[in-house]
């Protein structure tokens, strides 16, 4: 590690069910929408669950180069339109002198999903014979940071994450770890996920992990409410281009929010439910913090996890009260999930770039549909919509299948 070396966020890019922005998605979250509705990508008709939170009106051959959109999965297409929202703001150009010293971390839980489902189809239905040669590229989950390096020419670190929901918030605390440590000057790094597939919506329903309320769709998302059954399947992408700071004020880029903390733990418990008590939550909460050189109480906001499933919600909260005490009944916390669904290996990118527009406006974004607060879950959750307040640290937390545990802190930017 390069000691004393200072990690900032100059640019943001998000595509989601509430916009394919940063700027829709994030106006969309303030106001307290939902982004959930009937699928739509294909008839759910005798499912348990036929809802999701969905990227519409995307049009990749208006936003990419047609006949490279073509060879592109759907998660590398909302990768690549992230990423060059985030370069837009940053105004890093990538250079013969800097290119060296860029690189691209994107991870993907799940990747291309779509395009085995297809294949296998192909396969069974008309020979291997007629399985494409893009078959391999397009299902693979490191295509995203490949797809985005080889457009901008970026030849530092590149590859890819997948440890199921932490994925998106591992890849921007890693790519936040390799410029401290001087291996790049600047990264891209988020995550990108769009499985919402005949294939992939079985599997969830068949290990109960995802919502069967009727009912109204956007009332189906309830993080830390007592009626809440299961989660929302989401997709888009959420990209932060990371900078090391001196090179980013050399270059009079914009300092959006500075990274300042990233641990990474094991649960080493289950393969899908979460340590009962939040152990390996706490614990990665503990070691960001310490890292940072804060202490709870002087954390402004929390973005939780909180994807709205019976055990994992109670095992946040508790992780909360733990690393907390009493100052967990203080901090406001919230769970976007509730009008983004969870984006699965996406989430924690997306929540990341929601943190960055938090601290830059003071402004915390509700936690929709807690109309029957959990007594397990009794911690402040934003519940009557955004709220105004300063917010000078924001810390972001997500947790996987398998047990894994990432937590990130961004810290408004002082110089």
């Amino acid at each position: 590690m390069v000691n004393g070396t200072r990690v900032v966020v100059t640019g943001t890019g998000a595509i989601t069910s509430l916009g394919h922005t940063t700027r829709e998605t994030w106006e969309s979250l303030k106001a307290g929408r939902s982004g959930v509705r009937r699928i739509q990508a294909f008839d759910p008709a005798g499912s348990p669950s036929q809802v999701a939170s969905e990227v519409v009106d995307f049009k990749p051959e208006s936003r990419l180069d047609r006949k490279e959109a073509r060879r592109m999965s759907r998660f590398v297409q909302f990768a690549m339109v992230a990423a060059r929202e985030a370069l837009d703001e940053s105004g890093l150009e990538i250079t013969e002198k800097n290119r060296d010293d860029v690189g691209v971390l994107v991870g993907s839980a799940i990747g291309g999903l779509e395009h085995i489902e297809a294949a296998h189809s192909i396969l069974l239905e008309r020979g291997p014979s007629r399985v494409s040669p893009f078959t391999v590229p397009m299902m693979i989950g490191d295509m995203a940071a490949g797809q985005i390096s080889i457009a901008i020419g970026a030849r530092g670190p590149n590859y890819s994450i997948a440890s199921a929901c932490a994925s998106g918030a591992h890849a921007i605390g890693e790519a936040f770890e390799t410029i401290r440590r001087g291996d790049a000057t600047a990264m891209v790094a988020g995550a990108s996920e769009s499985t919402i597939t005949p294939l992939a919506l079985a599997a969830f329903c068949a290990i109960r992990a995802v919502t069967t309320r009727p009912g109204e769709p956007s009332t189906s998302s309830r993080p830390f409410d007592l009626e809440r059954d299961g989660f929302i399947m989401g997709e888009g992408a959420g990209i932060l281009v990371l900078e090391e700071l001196e090179s980013a004020r050399r270059r009079g880029a914009p300092i959006l929010a500075e990274v300042v903390g990233y641990a990474a733990t094991a649960d080493a418990s289950h393969i899908t439910a979460p340590d009962p008590v939040g152990a390996g939550a706490a614990r990665a909460m503990k070691r960001t913090l310490e890292k940072a050189r804060v202490v709870p109480s002087d954390i402004s906001y929390i973005n939780a996890h909180g994807t709205a499933t019976q055990l994992g919600d109670v095992a946040e909260t508790l992780a909360v009260k733990d690393i907390f005490g009493e100052a967990a009944y203080k901090v406001p916390i919230s769970s976007t999930k509730s009008m983004l669904g969870h984006l699965l290996g996406a989430a924690g990118a997306v929540e990341g770039v929601i943190c960055v527009k938090a601290i830059q406006e003071g402004v915390a974004p509700p936690t929709i549909n807690l109309e029957h607060p959990d007594p397990q879950c009794d911690l402040d959750y934003i519940k009557e919509g955004a709220r105004e307040l300063p917010i000078t640290l924001a810390l972001s937390n997500s947790f996987g299948f398998g047990g894994h545990n990432a937590s990130l802190l961004f810290k408004q930017f002082r110089g």
